[in-house]
Order: C-alpha cells, then sequence, then structure tokens
C-alpha cells in the first residue's frame, strides 16, 4: 500500500466513513453538514480526494473501505516508531509512559500484545 497522507479535517472525514461504512454519499453529505459544517460541495470534493488516495470507493453511491481503520492507523503508527524512535518499540514505551503511569488492565493488555506477537 502506498504511503497515505490525511490532514486534520480529511482525517475526521475519513473516521465518519469507517464508523458507520458501508454508507451512502447522500447519507455522507448529512452526517458531514451536522458534524463538520459542511455543505454538499465540500462532502463530495473531499471523499473524491479521498477516494483518488486509494482509501476509499464510491460504487454507484455508495461509500466502502479499500483500507480499513486499523490498517491505516498501524502503517502510521510503524513509521512514526521507525522515524522519531529508529524503529524501536522500547525506547517508543519508554518514551510514552515517563510522561503517563500505565493502567494494570493497560499494562495487562500490553502483555497479552506481547505474548501474541512472540509466536
Amino acid at each position: 500500500m502506498a504511503e497515505i497522507q490525511l490532514g486534520a479535517v480529511e482525517a475526521r472525514f475519513a473516521d465518519i466513513i469507517w464508523e458507520r461504512e458501508p454508507v451512502t454519499s447522500a447519507q455522507l453529505t448529512k452526517l458531514a453538514a451536522e458534524k463538520l459544517t459542511w455543505k454538499r460541495t465540500t462532502t463530495y470534493t473531499v471523499l473524491h480526494r479521498l477516494c483518488d488516495k486509494g482509501l476509499f470507493q464510491n460504487n454507484n453511491g455508495v461509500v466502502t473501505s479499500l483500507v480499513s481503520r486499523q490498517a491505516f492507523y498501524a502503517r502510521h503508527s510503524k513509521k512514526y516508531v521507525d522515524e522519531t524512535f529508529a524503529g524501536s518499540l522500547p525506547a517508543f514505551l519508554a518514551a510514552f509512559t515517563s510522561e503517563k503511569k500505565l493502567t494494570a488492565e493497560e499494562i495487562a493488555k500490553i502483555r497479552e500484545m506481547i505474548d501474541k506477537a512472540g509466536g
């Protein structure tokens, strides 16, 4: 998958689509008007741009994703760790936890993920 960059407003709009897909373009214009105070033309312009980027598709007025929310944000998270912490997940976690104390529940979830990733 090619790198897809989204601005803050595009990301909010993408989240609206991911939360409700499949969604008709008519429903999407109503949602964008309510949540982003967009006009119909703005909605269609941004939707067209996101489809051109390969994130979504609009088939006969029904919008669905080509890339899941999880896959999109996982790729961006990995890129951030690669660029900022030289790919070191322990360095990222050390930086993250230096400002935020993890709850017992968060620690348990992280341990579970490590166990699954370790095979």
